[in-house]
């Protein structure tokens, strides 16, 4: 039996005109309690409104929804690049949003991308376990997951192998000789990148006869906290290199360094994660750990239309693509 809007009303207490005003996101004087209740009907009711009339006739829209956790950093710009290309390729039009790594924010996004009636979803997950993720998997909806992996969720996951590309760093810095090793990274609330290099920073420091100092792995969020933990590492010794693993990061590990009159690579070294464009421009030229963020673009988005057109029935399974090492002068090389 279809779903109508008088479903919706009723269930969560509303007027149809109330419901319409959510769904076409016209929010004015409606209160946040009633739009969650009438969002959660929609969504405990499997209610589709007809928003398109090409999805009327074949129940499809040739609409993919994208969201990412953060469109500042210039990484994605890379990734995005990648799906658009695919999206082209395959006659599919790109709905894009951006969580700013707010779960609340994430799930509005894909709610909005069902009332859309879009045909599938690639997401880079925000901080925390989205229960909209278990839905999309239990309805069998094509769903990939970028960059990040969602443990005990079944879906394609398209990620770096970032125990590797972490690994890569410590060694190259090893090769030059360094052997105080500081690593710097954003708080990594479960969020699977920053955990992963943190364990390949280990495994490289342990595998070469390397101590693993607590002190030396450095959780910051800002560039105020960088100078701070920096000042911290120069009160007990300063370490002869610092392993940044975000490029933004590496960006205000920098400034902090320049701020307490230190020199790169004369007095440490700093080798960063994720290869950009103004990463050859900086003073010195930085070395760095490079994403494919293109090809991690474009195997996301050729997965999902491969499983949205039913073109795949191979197993669900998570891809593993290769970093690389991008060498240039800021960790003293010659």
């Amino acid at each position: 039996m279809k779903v109508t809007i008088d479903d919706v009303a009723q269930k969560a207490g509303v007027s149809k005109a109330t419901v319409s005003r959510v769904l076409n996101k016209n929010y004015q004087y409606i209160s946040d309690d009633t739009k969650e209740r009438v969002l959660r009907a929609v969504e405990q009711l499997d209610y589709r409104p007809n928003a398109l009339a090409k999805g009327l006739k074949s129940l499809k829209t040739n609409v993919i929804g994208l969201v990412l956790s953060n469109l500042r950093n210039p990484f994605w710009s890379q990734v995005l690049e990648g799906i658009e290309d695919v999206c082209k390729h395959y006659g599919y039009n790109l709905m894009i949003a951006n969580s700013r790594d707010s779960l609340e924010s994430e799930e509005d996004h894909i709610r909005g991308f069902g009332l859309r009636q879009v045909d599938g979803i690639i997401v880079n997950p925000a901080t925390g376990m989205n229960p909209l993720f278990e839905t999309l998997s239990e309805k069998q909806f094509p769903l990939v997951f970028l960059n990040r992996k969602v443990e005990g969720v079944a879906a394609d996951t398209v990620v770096v192998d970032n125990i590797k590309g972490s690994r890569m760093a410590v060694e190259h810095l090893l090769r030059l000789g360094k052997r105080k090793i500081a690593i710097f990274l954003y708080p990594p609330n479960g969020i699977s990148p920053r955990l992963e290099r943190i364990e390949g920073y280990r495994l490289a420091m342990e595998e070469n006869g390397l101590p693993v100092h607590p002190d030396w792995i450095k959780i910051v969020r800002n560039k105020q906290e960088c100078q701070i933990e920096i000042g911290k590492l120069l009160e007990t010794g300063l370490p002869d290199a610092i392993f940044s693993t975000n490029s933004i990061l590496t960006l205000e590990i920098m400034d902090a360094l320049k701020e307490l009159g230190l020199s790169v690579p004369k007095d440490i070294a700093v080798l960063g994660y994720d290869e950009t464009a103004w990463a050859k421009h900086l003073d010195p030229p930085l070395t760095t750990i490079e994403q494919p963020a293109y090809e991690m673009g474009r195997v996301s988005a050729e997965r999902l239309i491969r499983r949205m057109d039913n073109k795949t029935d191979a197993a669900l399974e998570t891809i593993l693509l290769e970093p690389a090492l991008i060498v240039r002068r800021s960790c003293g090389e010659t």
